[in-house]
């Protein structure tokens, strides 16, 4: 966990709001965040399982630098702008 633990909390919940409005903000956010729990669950778990499977970690690091590389690639077109029916109704 240490300094990165939540550390993007504030970025996407700005990115959630900027895109959707603020008027469903906490449920919205409150579904990302949770599918974020869900994912660290099945990492971990996924992690242990492998462990003992393998009897090493290093798989596990290997899936892990592919899958961040992967996520970065999908959220490289987010746009971050509000959506063209919120964006029509800001002033």
């Amino acid at each position: 966990m240490g300094f990165l633990w939540l550390g993007t909390v504030p970025l996407t919940g700005g990115l959630v709001a900027r895109v959707f409005g603020v008027r469903y903000l906490s449920m919205l956010y409150g579904a990302v965040f949770a599918s974020h729990q869900v994912g660290a669950f099945f990492g971990a778990w996924g992690g242990g399982w492998a462990y003992d499977v393998l009897g090493s970690y290093e798989s596990v690091w290997i899936a892990s630098i592919g899958l961040a590389l992967f996520a970065a690639v999908v959220h490289l077109p987010i746009k971050d702008q509000p959506l063209p029916r919120l964006a029509e109704a800001l002033p």
